[in-house]
């Protein structure tokens, strides 16, 4: 076994704190990375606090991962050492489900395994992700990052980019569009950044008005305070996209009202509670409300790449 040091969570109360613990020998096909690099995703926070109900502790949080491939089992062959390496959100799923032979892992149907709070196949070792020093991973599950990036800017990527870049490419947003980013956190400011690079007139709708610079340094051509009840009313049937990326409670309806005929709002934030919304903003205008689950290995190294 490899001992590894990290931060975990032993409660829904108690703040992370210094943790010991071991990771699996390696495998043929694994690979060691040192972590250099690991981003801090709201969704962290969700399951550190036991928000959705599911946690496991002690919990080692963090699917943001980036560092170097420190050794490789005898049959890994993707990486050398010293090769820059990358994990996301997942470190194994079934492998044989048609989401997965489709290159759609995030929607494994088989058993999708998670960086962390989750198990491995055995169904009773623990994952445990990124607050740490070191991870083994699968090799076929572990990114290439091209050595010419910086790799604490690749970190974030690997949840928030990839979250958002994926809805972007399946409902082929782009040039012509205009595009509504609901919140400017860690998945709005790769919304932005992505949806202005694929030419969308994108405006950010934010209940902070402090963040309006940001927004427009970040590539946003509009910025809008949600909490200026006659400017978002101004913006009745304008989009023909919103990326909702809010995962506090909010009022769906408010939004979905600001969505053209046809147009569709996509779900990326995941609140804790129960959301409500009325058919009739759906019926009355033909709009579509749908979500997004980050995305699956070959989506990850396309966005690497992309920016």
């Amino acid at each position: 076994m490899i001992s590894v040091k990290g931060y975990a969570a032993q409660s829904d109360v108690s703040p992370l704190a210094p943790f010991d613990f071991e990771r699996r020998d390696l495998r043929p096909k694994d690979v060691l990375i040192d972590i250099l690099y690991c981003g801090i995703c709201h969704s962290d926070l969700h399951l550190v606090r036991n928000e959705w109900g599911r946690s496991i502790y002690p919990m080692v949080p963090g699917h943001e991962i980036v560092g170097k491939v420190i050794k490789a089992g005898k049959k890994a062959k993707r990486f050398k050492i010293g090769d820059p390496a990358g994990v996301g959100c997942f470190v194994d799923t079934c492998r044989e489900c048609s989401n997965c032979k489709d290159g759609l892992q995030q929607y494994c149907t088989g058993g999708l395994m998670l960086t962390y709070n989750s198990y491995e196949k055995d169904g009773k070792t623990v994952t445990r992700g990124g607050y740490s020093t070191k991870i083994v991973v699968d090799e076929d599950y572990a990114l290439k990052i091209p050595a010419k990036l910086p790799l604490e800017k690749v970190a974030p990527l690997l949840c928030a980019g990839i979250t958002t870049y994926s809805p972007l490419g399946y409902w082929k947003i782009g040039k012509g569009h205009k595009l509504g980013v609901l919140g400017l956190g860690g998945l709005g400011h790769m919304a932005v950044k992505f949806g202005s690079a694929f030419e969308a007139k994108v405006t950010v709708l934010s209940s902070s008005g402090a963040k309006q610079q940001d927004a427009k340094r970040l590539g946003a051509h509009d910025f809008v305070v949600t909490s200026d009840d006659e400017k978002v009313k101004q913006l009745a049937n304008h989009f023909d996209f919103i990326i909702d990326t809010v995962s506090a409670a909010h009022d769906y309806n408010t939004y979905l009202a600001l969505l053209r005929t046809n147009g569709v709002m996509i779900c990326v934030g995941l609140p804790s509670g129960e959301e409500q919304f009325s058919p009739f903003n759906l019926v009355l205008g033909r709009r579509s409300i749908g979500g997004s689950l980050i995305g699956g290995l070959p989506e990850k190294e396309t966005s690497a790449i992309g920016l």
